[in-house]
C-alpha cells in the first residue's frame, strides 16, 4: 500500500471531489494499485509553482481498471469503446458537460496522445 497527493486542475471536478460526490479520476500510467490511499490537492496559484489551496483526508482505492487512452477512445484488455460511448465514464469523473466527447477534449488537452495510445488507470476511492 502506498500513500499518494494528486492534484486536481480540472476545475469542474473539484467542487465534486470536496463533497464527496465524485469518487473517480482518470490518471495517466499504471502505478496505483486497490488499497492504495489517496489524498487530492488543489493549487493557489500556478501549479508547481504555488501553495496548496486544499487537501483532501486519504481515502483507498477500491477500484483500478487499466485503460488505453487512443485518440479514437479508450480500450481495456477486453474491449474497444469509442468516445460516444464514454458519458457513464465522462459523469463519474465529473467531466463538464458529461459526454465521451468532453471527455475526449480534456484528456486531449492534457496528454498528447499519439497513435500507439497512452497508458493509463481510471481510479475510484
Amino acid at each position: 500500500m502506498r500513500k499518494w497527493n494528486l492534484p486536481l486542475t480540472y476545475v469542474p471536478k473539484i467542487t465534486g471531489v470536496l463533497d464527496g460526490t465524485i469518487t473517480q479520476t482518470i490518471r495517466v500510467g499504471r502505478k496505483f494499485n486497490v488499497g492504495d490511499l489517496v489524498s487530492f490537492h488543489g493549487w493557489e496559484g500556478k501549479p508547481y509553482r504555488s501553495k496548496w489551496s486544499f487537501r483532501t483526508p486519504y481515502a483507498p482505492l477500491k477500484a483500478v481498471i487499466p485503460i488505453t487512452i487512443i485518440t479514437r477512445g479508450i480500450t481495456t484488455p477486453h474491449e474497444f469503446r469509442p468516445w460516444n460511448l464514454l458519458d457513464e465514464i465522462a459523469r463519474l469523473d465529473g467531466i463538464s458537460p458529461p459526454t465521451g466527447e468532453a471527455l475526449s477534449q480534456v484528456l486531449q488537452g492534457m496528454h498528447r496522445i499519439a497513435d500507439e495510445g497512452i497508458e493509463a488507470q481510471i481510479i475510484r476511492w
